[in-house]
């Protein structure tokens, strides 16, 4: 036998490439691209299927602090299986640093919290919210040589909020260590006093949360972060963008020769400010930051996405319980808008939205949403060629898609720890019906074949976008 498992009679995509291959795997490698391959102990006929690279979901909250009595509804384990059952292969997480801590003990609690839960790899983005002299100094470029080489920063939420200087501190030893920043771009000043008034006038229901924050709260705080980013010269991520005026501003910073990814997420294309004018509570579950706009803003998305503004499509998913006093719902939430938990689930359905809508609709080419679900994430992210590619020597991390099944999306038929899904109903045509882990069958149809805590967690090199 020359290998473990041959996918025979699959239309091989990457994200330069669709070709007619025979994929053969051996030690979790891929070892072999032919037109005809023989000997191996299992043989998988990929015939009338895409066998492209398994989905990297690079914006994934779990198991992550959320406030006093509110609980997030994934931990590792079922957030690793929902992704898997959405033809994810890869999720990179976010491990916050809380205040008065050290990312190293941040770090140990957060990896204790993923041992032996996960069903697919995993990898992990430092959240800064305390950047002490220490932490920028000693412990964030020690960090980044030991693999953990990505951030995030919030302009907003004042529990994570840095203010401009510290944001210009993180950004300069991000930029001598190497290390990739992530960007939340509200301005939390705005926002605070919008929901000061919403309150003053009574208006508390879910739909204030959109009108408390607008777009142009999220333009000016984009356009500050790119002006921090330029001051000291070093490429950001601006993530979860919502709207034409935000991505102008990344447009615009290119155009000085600023160095800047964007990433926009499934509910601005489907979603808009009106879901959470739902009757009763139901808006609630619409709840998220950025909030979704209008319909022009999800064309200018699809703008974005089909001409590389974004080079990023990521879920986002950040999962609460809808009707659960930890959750939606809490007391406090039922009374306004101001304590509703920020963040709707997504990551299982974040793949078949973007194959749908975009491949099945003829908004975007098969090879564009390779490069859009997890080629470009694994090389932003300093994972490639490891993941993101079906290429001689990568992970047979592959995901088989059956361009032409149509489900309906019900919660029902998911596997995340929410209660709802924001896109029950939703009718989508393309569905992965077979992922791989490492030459591994995971999932194949309905069923998990694979383990729970035989995903890994995954060092990462510096990401292509920086330098030293």
């Amino acid at each position: 036998m020359h290998f473990d498992t041959i996918i025979k009679n699959g239309t091989v995509v990457t994200a330069s490439d669709t070709f007619q291959s025979d994929v053969g795997i051996r030690d979790g490698k891929i070892t072999a691209l032919a037109a005809s391959l023989d000997g191996a102990e299992e043989i998988i006929d990929a015939a009338g299927l895409y066998v492209m690279p398994g989905g990297i979901d690079s914006h994934v909250h779990l198991a992550q602090p959320s406030g006093d009595g509110i609980v997030m509804a994934d931990d590792f384990a079922s957030g690793t299986l929902s992704a898997a059952f959405g033809g994810n292969t890869t999720v990179l997480t976010f491990c916050m640093q809380e205040k008065g801590t050290t990312l190293r003990q941040s770090l140990t609690d957060y990896h204790a919290k993923a041992e032996g839960e996960c069903y697919i790899d995993v990898s992990f983005h430092l959240v800064v919210t305390d950047p002490t002299s220490y932490v920028l100094g000693q412990e964030l470029p020690a960090l980044v040589e030991d693999g953990y080489t990505s951030l995030k920063v919030f302009m907003t939420y004042d529990n994570l909020r840095l203010r401009d200087d510290q944001i210009l501190e993180t950004l300069d030893s991000a930029r001598s260590s190497g290390a990739l920043v992530m960007v939340h771009c509200e301005n939390e000043d705005a926002i605070r006093y919008l929901i000061g008034k919403h309150e003053q006038s009574g208006d508390v229901a879910p739909k204030f949360h959109a009108l408390s924050r607008p777009a142009a709260a999220e333009r000016e705080a984009t356009h500050r972060a790119l002006s921090l980013a330029e001051i000291v010269d070093t490429s950001i991520v601006i993530v979860h963008v919502s709207n034409r005026q935000a991505m102008e501003e990344i447009e615009r910073a290119r155009k000085r020769g600023g160095k800047v990814a964007g990433e926009t997420c499934p509910q601005y294309l489907l979603l808009t400010a009106d879901d959470l004018d739902a009757a009763e509570l139901e808006g609630a579950k619409f709840v998220c930051s950025p909030p979704p706009r209008d319909k022009e803003s999800q064309i200018a998305c699809w703008e974005g996405l089909q001409t590389g503004v974004f080079e990023l499509f990521s879920s986002d998913h950040c999962p609460f319980r809808y009707d659960d006093a930890s959750g939606k719902l809490n007391e406090k939430g039922k009374r306004s808008f101001r304590w509703i938990p920020n963040g709707i689930p997504g990551v299982e359905t974040r793949l078949p939205i973007l194959f749908s809508e975009g491949v099945s609709k003829g908004r975007i080419d098969i090879n564009r949403f390779v490069a859009l679900s997890s080629t470009n994430h694994a090389k932003q992210y300093g994972l490639y060629p490891q993941k993101g590619t079906i290429a001689i020597g990568a992970d047979a991390d592959i995901a088989l898609w059956d361009p032409r099944k149509e489900m309906t999306i019900t919660n029902d038929i998911l596997h995340h720890g929410a209660d709802y899904t924001p896109y029950e109903g939703l009718e989508v045509v393309g569905w992965p019906v077979r992922v791989l882990l490492r030459g591994r069958t995971i999932v194949d149809g309905a069923s998990m074949t694979g383990t729970r805590g035989q995903g890994a967690y995954l060092p990462r090199k510096r990401s292509s976008r920086t330098r030293l």
